[in-house]
């Protein structure tokens, strides 16, 4: 599987991508460089898949991950595994915004998806 380096070694790198997880775990958004957020979708995705599963090994990888947080854990197998229970994939979107202005890095809005009511009526 390819990846993104991002300008970090693999410590500082796994780091950031464990503590942008969680944030968009915790917020549900977060505005981040359109890198950054492209590569935290993979790992925001596998952690609702983990919890989607919902057994003893998939918590112990998310809180392998996770820096063993246990609150992020639980709203991952509490709220957001029933909440995408019918849905297959794809629980993350961006949105572009602008450039920033120091450096010219396009802006964009990681959120998760919400599941709305009109698709599953019709």
């Amino acid at each position: 599987m390819a990846y993104r380096k991002l300008g970090r070694d693999n410590k500082h790198r796994r780091s950031m991508l464990s503590t942008l997880t969680k944030q968009v775990i915790t917020n549900e958004s977060i505005t981040t460089t359109e890198t950054r957020a492209k590569e935290v979708r993979k790992f925001v995705d596998k952690m609702i898949t983990y919890g989607k599963k919902g057994d003893l090994v998939s918590r112990r990888k998310a809180l392998a991950f996770l820096n063993n947080d246990k609150e992020v854990v639980s709203k991952v197998f509490d709220d957001l595994a029933v909440r995408y229970a019918k849905r297959n994939g794809g629980y993350t979107q961006i949105l572009k915004l602008t450039e920033r202005r120091g450096d010219d890095s396009l802006m964009v809005i990681l959120k998760l998806v919400e599941e709305t009511s009109k698709k599953s009526e019709k």
